[in-house]
């Protein structure tokens, strides 16, 4: 039964950064964080039934999604890397403008 699965390895482990990553864009822009794991955890439920439910007509195309969702990752990371480097630069500002 597993067999099925081997195919979309890479797309779980893909999967699982592109959560941390949108939680860590949640925590950069003030979301509570109860709510953020919440919804978290209610959308990692419905892709678990989407990919029970999915994997027999999916797995023909496995490589590519694998390529999306890694795609997918990495346009998030860059994101999300951004609004923190801009928002750490506006706090710095905030910083010197109060001391001076």
């Amino acid at each position: 039964m597993l067999e099925q699965f081997v195919p979309f390895i890479g797309l779980i482990i893909f999967g699982n950064i592109e959560n941390l990553i949108l939680a860590s864009q949640g925590v950069v822009q003030g979301v509570n964080p109860k709510i953020l794991g919440g919804l978290s955890i209610i959308v990692v439920i419905i892709w678990l039934f989407i990919g029970t439910v999915a994997t027999s007509v999916a797995i023909q195309y496995s490589s590519y999604i694998t390529f999306i969702g890694g795609l997918a990752i990495v346009i998030l990371g860059i994101q999300s890397v951004h609004g923190a480097v801009r928002n750490l630069r506006a706090a710095k500002r905030g910083e010197n403008n109060g001391q001076s």
